[in-house]
């Protein structure tokens, strides 16, 4: 397992060693003692998501404010998406900054999101499947979204067609209105 710290150093890819031969390829999609190993995180997974997605469809900002914050690993298995976590930690010196990766069944790259972070994402192919262990179980009523084109946060995602959003992320905060 390969761990690389992104721009905001808690925000980590992590990378699987691939065995391929003339059958095609297995490698170890999670396996929590490595995880600890590699991340020296002491980590819980108690629910994982699957979200199946149209292209253009962008769900996102959303975090979920204590005693619900949810730490996530997030996964590709189907198509591409591109990822972006925003540090929604106020005490943090990357407050307000945010990391994007493109991740796909292609790269099988994982994005580690702490707790203290609004993650979101846009399909960037025909459909996509992604799959998130987190740390904390869903409560609808600790869920927050922040704007996915909030100027303030300025994220260059690279939309050339307007965006398919649920009513909840049409109707999301301002960065600057943030709930915690």
């Amino acid at each position: 397992m390969k761990i690389t710290p992104l721009n905001i150093p808690d925000i980590l890819i992590i990378e699987p060693k691939l065995f391929e031969d003339d059958r095609g390829v297995f490698f170890e999609s999670f396996n929590l003692e490595a995880f600890r190993d590699a991340t020296k995180l002491n980590v819980e997974f108690v629910q994982e998501n699957h979200s199946i997605s149209h292209k253009n469809v962008l769900r996102g900002l959303h975090y979920q404010m204590p005693p619900y914050a949810q730490g996530k690993l997030v996964r590709v298995i189907q198509g591409e998406v591109f990822d972006v976590a925003v540090d929604i930690r106020r005490s943090s010196p990357t407050f307000g900054q945010h990391v994007s990766q493109i991740l796909s069944a292609q790269n099988k790259k994982q994005m580690w999101i702490p707790e203290g972070f609004a993650h979101g994402f846009f399909v960037t192919s025909i459909f996509a499947e992604v799959i998130y262990k987190a740390t904390n179980y869903y409560d609808c009523k600790h869920e927050k979204s922040i704007l996915w084109n909030d100027p303030d946060l300025n994220i260059k995602w690279n939309i050339f067609d307007k965006p398919i959003l649920s009513l909840k992320d049409q109707n999301a905060h301002f960065f600057s209105e943030l709930i915690l």
